[in-house]
């Protein structure tokens, strides 16, 4: 059995590159709830833009402004870390 090498080609092949996901809108297979955030309730505390797997939590002179929903796949995470209930999830068809 022959090893692969540096050099060797596959024809037909597609090798996504890193980074790829901001060129490829996820929001609309997203699931079923979305975030909602209330500017009102944010304490700026950034656990849902450290926590955000997609990157969504939109940062504007170190405040949160929102969530990017063309990105977010609605897993609900920020919300579940925001201490002041800043982020709730909504159903996607009530919005």
């Amino acid at each position: 059995m022959r090893g692969w090498k540096e050099d060797d080609y596959l024809p037909g092949a597609t090798i996504p590159l890193g980074g790829t996901a901001r060129w490829n809108k996820t929001g609309s297979w997203r699931a079923l709830t979305l975030p909602y955030f209330d500017r009102r309730l944010c304490i700026d505390c950034l656990l849902c833009w450290v926590t955000c797997p997609d990157g969504c939590i939109v940062m504007k002179d170190d405040e949160i402004q929102g969530i990017d929903l063309d990105y977010c796949k609605g897993c609900g995470i920020c919300a579940s870390v925001c201490p002041r209930g800043a982020i709730t999830m909504v159903n996607k068809n009530e919005s």
